[in-house]
């Protein structure tokens, strides 16, 4: 059989547990977004609310329940992708090192339109610093969720975001910016779909030269 005649190979791109932790974040984040939206809206900080069909659990107690369930999910998840990721060496591999230059350079390439997608195995500059300030934005959402739960009992905490009001304007910023980084990376996967298949079954075909 010739070389032209062989099937492209099959290469591993996302462990198991990486994929599982990926989907359990994507099926948390959606309901704590949804309910949260709710939250907001029976006390806005803004002169604005959400549309109530993007919102979940029809009244603020039932918002509350919703939230409260899916926070434990994002942290128990969170808790063990950080485990899995120190352990495994996962953040070595994958998201490090990350220097300012290489990742304007991306960015800029992919603003053209002309940034590499070929080994999905290694993510590149912009990716790793995604995925760094999406960690940073999840916890930055836990502790100031924490700070406007629990005000009394986690008042040195609500005190460094500046008191109650201080800590719901920053898990609002920190909701927003989280929101934007996860829109960009679902276009990227619109712009690659190959990305979507890798984190569904964990192995892509090797593009050949």
């Amino acid at each position: 059989m010739s070389s032209h005649d062989q099937k492209p190979a099959c290469v591993l791109v996302h462990s198991l547990p990486v994929r599982l932790m990926h989907w359990f974040n994507v099926v948390a984040f959606g309901l704590m977004l949804a309910s949260g939206w709710r939250i907001y809206n029976a006390s806005p900080l803004f002169a604005f609310r959400f549309p109530a069909d993007l919102t979940l659990g029809g009244w603020l107690g039932g918002a509350l329940q919703w939230h409260f369930a899916a926070m434990w999910l994002l942290a128990a998840n969170g808790l063990f992708y950080l485990a899995y990721g120190l352990v495994s060496g996962h953040f070595r591999r994958k998201l490090w090192p990350i220097r300012p230059a290489a990742v304007l350079a991306d960015m800029l390439a992919a603003m053209r339109g002309k940034l590499a997608h070929d080994d999905l195995a290694v993510y590149n500059a912009a990716q790793r610093a995604a995925y760094v300030a999406l960690v940073a934005g999840l916890a930055l959402l836990a502790l100031s969720g924490l700070a406007i739960w629990k005000p009394f009992q986690f008042h040195l905490l609500a005190q460094l975001f500046g008191g109650y009001e201080g800590a719901r304007l920053v898990h609002f910023v920190a909701m927003a910016l989280t929101l934007g980084i996860v829109i960009v990376h679902v276009a990227m996967v619109v712009l690659v779909p190959r990305t979507l298949l890798a984190m569904l079954s964990g192995r892509v075909k090797e593009m050949q030269a």
